[in-house]
């Protein structure tokens, strides 16, 4: 198995279906969503979104930085959004990493320790309310509302922070 050809096979059954021409770039729902990059999240299933109705900005845990505060700006300023959902997760592989240990790892392997923090956290909502805080105190970010949340990715409920 292949990964990186599976996706390419599997491009060239979707170009053959239908497709998103004709979709505008701004989100028709004026929403970002900031998230984690977790592959158990599905975000559009379980948010109820659709293509071209949100952008979705993902990271490793979700952290509001500043290459996300770039996008947003962009997002915003550029393409109309307005309202911001920060949406971290239960069982999140951050939560609780010894960001040291595999920074020594890191190190280990492939001989340069990493001058960026990896974003490790013990409490999911202060990291969230964390998140909130810093995309509100923003000055560039014309943001109507930013709500926070924590997706329980054992049963997909979401519980606002």
């Amino acid at each position: 198995m292949d990964p990186l050809l599976d996706v390419l096979i599997a491009n060239n059954e979707y170009v053959k279906g239908s497709h998103v021409s004709g979709l505008a770039p701004e989100p028709t729902r004026q929403l970002i969503v900031l998230t984690c990059m977790d592959a158990r999240l599905d975000l559009f299933a379980a948010l109820g979104l659709h293509l071209g109705e949100a952008h979705i900005i993902r990271n490793a845990g979700g952290i509001m930085t500043d290459d996300v505060v770039r996008s947003m700006l962009l997002s915003s300023w550029a393409l109309g959004t307005r309202d911001l959902l920060v949406l971290q997760h239960t069982q999140c592989g951050l939560h609780g990493l010894n960001e040291s240990a595999l920074k020594d790892r890191i190190e280990a392997g492939s001989g340069v320790r990493p001058a960026v923090q990896l974003g490790s956290f013990d409490d999911i909502e202060r990291r969230v309310r964390e998140s909130v805080w810093r995309a509100r105190a923003e000055p560039g970010l014309r943001l109507r509302r930013v709500l926070g949340g924590v997706f329980d990715v054992a049963t997909g409920a979401i519980r606002q922070v």
